[in-house]
Formats: C-alpha cells, sequence, structure tokens
C-alpha cells in the first residue's frame, strides 16, 4: 500500500482472521501506521455490518470466496491473503470477480501477495544467514 500511495493515516481497516501468522501481525502493522482496526474471524457476528465501513479490508480467514460484494464497501482497498485449492486451481477469500466492481484496489489470486511474501521471506532468510554467520 506504501509503494503505491495508499494512505493507510486514519482509514478503518478490518482484518478477518485472527492467526499469528497473518491476521494479528497485520492488524499490529496497520495499527503501527494509525489505521483504526478491528479483527474479526468466523464467529463474528453481524460481520457484513463491520466489514461494509472498512476502507481497508484485508481477508485472511481460509475460506475460499467468504467475502462476497455485499459485504464490501464501495471504494474500499481489498488485500486477499487467502490461499485456497481447488479442483479448478487455486482460489482466494474474496469473490475476485464481483467485489473488484467495488474495490479501488484488489489483489488477486494467484498473483497478489504470494509473490511479495516468498520474497520477504527470501530477504529474511539472508538476513538470519548473514546474522547467525557474522557476516555484514
Amino acid at each position: 500500500m506504501k509503494h503505491i500511495g495508499i494512505p493507510i493515516d486514519g482509514k478503518n481497516a478490518v482484518v478477518i482472521g485472527r492467526s499469528n501468522i497473518v491476521g494479528k501481525p497485520m492488524a499490529l502493522s496497520l495499527l503501527n501506521k494509525n489505521a483504526t482496526v478491528t479483527i474479526c474471524h468466523s464467529k463474528t457476528k453481524n460481520l457484513a455490518e463491520i466489514t461494509k465501513n472498512a476502507d481497508i479490508l484485508i481477508a485472511a480467514i481460509g475460506k475460499q470466496n467468504f467475502v462476497k460484494a455485499d459485504m464490501v464497501k464501495e471504494g474500499a482497498v481489498v488485500i486477499d491473503v487467502g490461499i485456497n485449492r481447488t479442483e479448478a486451481g487455486i482460489v482466494g477469500d474474496v469473490d475476485f470477480e464481483n467485489v473488484k466492481e467495488k474495490a479501488s484496489y484488489i489483489t488477486p489470486v494467484p498473483g497478489g501477495v504470494g509473490p511479495m511474501t516468498v520474497a520477504m521471506l527470501m530477504s529474511n532468510i539472508v538476513k538470519a544467514t548473514k546474522q547467525a554467520n557474522k557476516i555484514s
């Protein structure tokens, strides 16, 4: 979001998913960028009412096509972190084809945050290797 100039400061952000790998770190990252953050999950009541108020919506719940267009605010930034394997291939947590009509920005699955995740993993491996071997 920073790279393409999407403002985070003061925005309402909703993270669907509370995992230690994606949901919680993403919520903390958004909070550190001065977003107002709500964390939701599969047991959240009135989930669609909450997500419809999100300027930034992060989907990391692990359920294919879970986020539908009627759950998304017009002009929202939608980031799909989900990876769900189906007979038809890999799909995300967001119903991409229908939500893309409402979102100002949306990440596809595959090809969205996945390549960035791999790039950051490789970067962290290099840093850890240098640190472990006292290489600068």
